[in-house]
């Protein structure tokens, strides 16, 4: 009996080491592509020179940043010309999983912003 016991208790801990390390894993791609989605966001908008902004890329660094990610790249270059542009960001994030160890979970996001609307055009 105290084996059956032993080896009853050794595979609930390995469905529950399991279950943690998914929901961490899983928990950590949200905050990644929140991040992504954020900063793809911001980096569109600084696009065009007119807004005033930074550049693109210290935009989407300071609101990724800001949502607990790292800015891996951000392909958002700076277009004075008014027509649609779209920027690509990937973000991660860098979580500590049981058994596994550290591992990085990445986010990619896509956004497009058009300046003829932000003009009122």
């Amino acid at each position: 009996m105290a084996v059956v016991m032993a080896a009853v208790v050794a595979l609930l801990s390995v469905v529950v080491v399991a279950t943690a390390s998914l929901g961490v894993a899983y928990s950590a791609r949200v905050q990644a592509n929140t991040a992504a989605d954020a900063g793809a966001l911001a980096a569109a908008v600084a696009t065009y020179p007119e807004t005033g902004r930074p550049s693109p890329a210290k935009e989407a660094q300071i609101v990724v940043s800001a949502n607990g990610a790292t800015l891996v790249s951000c392909a958002c270059r700076v277009d004075p010309v008014l027509r649609v542009r779209a920027v690509l960001v990937v973000t991660a994030v860098v979580v500590s999983v049981p058994v596994f160890g550290d591992l990085e979970i990445r986010g990619i996001s896509r956004a497009e912003f058009d300046p003829r609307l932000w003009l009122g055009r």
